[in-house]
Parts: C-alpha cells; structure tokens; sequence
C-alpha cells in the first residue's frame, strides 16, 4: 500500500513587530493608514485573498497583540481565512519563528509577508505557491532592476565612494514578498542559521544559507514596498486607482 500524500494547506505569516522608522515618527509602520485603512489590513487582505490561503498569521509588537486585533476586527476580512494574532519578539527573526510556533500541525507550506507591501496581487501570491506546491522549497517572486547597480566601498555619510564592481544587471533580480517555502525546510532553516543585521529579513536567504536552491517566479510592480514618504504617495495612486476601476 502506498502512503496517500499529504494534502496542501497553506499559511501566511505576516511579522508586524517592528516600528519601522523610516517613513518618520508616530505609529508603528504596519499601522500607518493607506486609503484610510491600516496597511496591515491591506496586507492581510492580499494574502486572504488567496484560495489557497486558509490561515493568516500576524505577529503583533509583544505589547500590542489585543490593539492589532481590534483594529483587524473593525475592518472586513476575506471570511475564507482564519486570522490569527501572536505577539512577536524583538528582532524579525525571533517574531517569524513566533508565527511558525503558532501555525497547526497540518499546515506544509508557509508564505512570509512584508506588512509594508500591502498592494501585492492576488496572481502573485497563488504563483509562488504553485510554486512551492509544484516541489520548489522556497520560492521569492522578484523583478528585473530598471537600474544599473554598483558595488562599492562604503564610506562616511554623504562622501563620494570609490566604486569597486559593476554586477551584470542581467542576472540581478530585485526580491519582493510573499516568499513562499515548504514549511519544513523554513524551520530548519530557523533552527539552524544564527543570523545578525540585515540578514534576517531576508528568510530565503536563511534556506540559500542551508544550501537548499531557492527559486524566483515574476513578481510585480505593485507588490512594492511601502519605506518611505513616496512610497506611500504611490501605494495611494495605486491604490484609487484600482478602486476607480473595480479591481479592488
């Protein structure tokens, strides 16, 4: 007799832990209001909004899980996907290994998703997991560069800095969310790469470190992420614009 496999059910986490300073004072980042809506809700709603999603994971500052779901229940959900608030840890690390903590035994696959890209496309979502569904253990939708890149040595703020490498922009892809993983692999990863600064917000790059492949599938212009006062003047025009047309 053979083992029948097991079937697919999918997860998304969303840390939202950090304040998120750059785009100024105030409220934490995830909380900052877009066409009148918290982002967080637009980022929930983007991952809910996949068939395929049947629980969203937001990972709340350790003090702020009972305000963050409040706010979530004032606003209307995709009734599809259980939404479910734990508080998270002091770096984005500790508060993805929060939401995986608390994901059942029967989820296989796990999307992590920046609470700062709350325009992403439904279309995105479903092809990165496709994707993991398909056999890939991890999986980053991402973007050719419009820009020419350079390598350089850092200097003092505000200095000119001596170039040291042009990366071919052929082979360069700029990475966006959700990434998508076989959840096992995502855990190992977790348990067994110690990551410090910048690393950490990169979780493919955890999987890349245990040597697994980690594969890119387009991502989309809209799936940008909300830093700073700019961003937040686009992800607005984004924003009317899809409601002017329906698509929202």
């Amino acid at each position: 007799m053979h083992d029948e496999p097991r079937p697919h059910r999918t997860a998304a986490v969303i840390p939202a832990a950090g304040r998120g300073l750059r785009l100024g004072p105030g409220a934490p980042k995830a909380l900052r209001a877009l066409g009148g809506i918290p982002m967080l809700v637009h980022a929930v709603r983007a991952m809910a909004r996949s068939r395929a999603v049947s629980l969203v994971v937001v990972v709340a500052p350790s003090d702020g899980a009972a305000e963050v779901r409040r706010m979530l229940d004032e606003h209307a959900l995709p009734e599809r996907a259980e939404i479910l608030v734990v508080p998270g840890g002091e770096t984005r690390q500790e508060s993805v290994n929060a939401g995986l903590a608390a994901l059942p035994q029967d989820v296989t696959s796990v999307l992590i998703h920046d609470a700062a890209r709350p325009l992403v496309p439904v279309d995105t979502v479903d092809s990165v997991i496709e994707a993991v569904r398909g056999g890939a253990p991890a999986v980053v939708p991402a973007l050719p560069l419009a820009d020419t890149v350079k390598e350089v040595e850092p200097g003092r703020p505000g200095e000119p800095e001596p170039v040291v490498a042009t990366p071919e922009r052929a082979r360069l892809r700029a990475v966006q969310t959700p990434q998508g993983f076989d959840l096992a692999t995502l855990a190992r990863a977790h348990r067994e790469i110690a990551v410090d600064g910048e690393g950490a917000t990169d979780d493919a790059g955890m999987v890349e470190r245990l040597g697994v492949t980690v594969v890119v599938v387009p991502g989309h212009e809209e799936a940008f992420k909300v830093t700073r006062p700019l961003d937040l003047v686009l992800a607005e025009a984004v924003l009317a614009r899809r409601r002017a047309t329906d698509a929202y």
